[in-house]
Parts: C-alpha cells; structure tokens; sequence
C-alpha cells in the first residue's frame, strides 16, 4: 500500500480509508480515481474499491458523464458503527467543511 508522505510509516490517523475517499469525493465531485488515490496515499485499485463499497452501501451516486464520473454525496447516510450510528455522514462533512457533494 502506498502511504501518504504526510503520515509517516507505523503511524495511524483517526480516519479511515473510506473516510478520507468520501472527503475528497465531497469536495471534488468530478475528481479522478487517480487523484484521490494520490490525495489518501493509497493504491488507485484501492481507491476503486472503496468507491465501490460506498456506491454500493448508499453513501455515493455515482454517474458516467463522457468518459468520467461524477460522483455526489448522499449526506443522509448513517456511520456504520453502533458508536457512531446516531450521526449523519453529513456531520462529518461539516467539520470537515466538505459541503455535501
């Protein structure tokens, strides 16, 4: 896996993955797999299958337009873990300020 050159090797975040794709989609809804996976510091197969994960689970629409995608954020979606399960993805972009796609 490739890292981010800003997180250095054995160091962990507080957010996942998943997390840091959706971010990105969030504020690029027109942004290229190959620039996410450049963004998060890992591979772009990797990108598309977190992609993947989050269209299938309702959490992205995502939309063919020429030979792109444009993706949107649904920002109704509930986070996954019982922790966590009360709140919206939307309160995530908020503090993040990443809009709602």
């Amino acid at each position: 896996m490739l890292r981010s050159p800003l997180v250095a090797a054995g160091e962990w975040t507080f957010l996942t993955n998943h997390a840091h794709v959706l971010l990105c989609i969030a504020a690029d809804p027109d942004i290229r797999l190959r620039d996410i996976a450049d963004r998060v510091g890992i591979t772009e197969r990797a990108t598309q299958k977190i992609v993947h994960d989050l269209a299938g689970d309702g959490y992205l629409v995502v939309t063919r337009q020429g030979r792109r995608n444009h993706y949107q954020v649904l920002p109704g979606g509930r986070f996954r873990h019982p922790l966590e399960a009360r709140r919206e993805v939307a309160d995530l972009l908020d503090l993040f300020g990443a809009g709602s796609g």
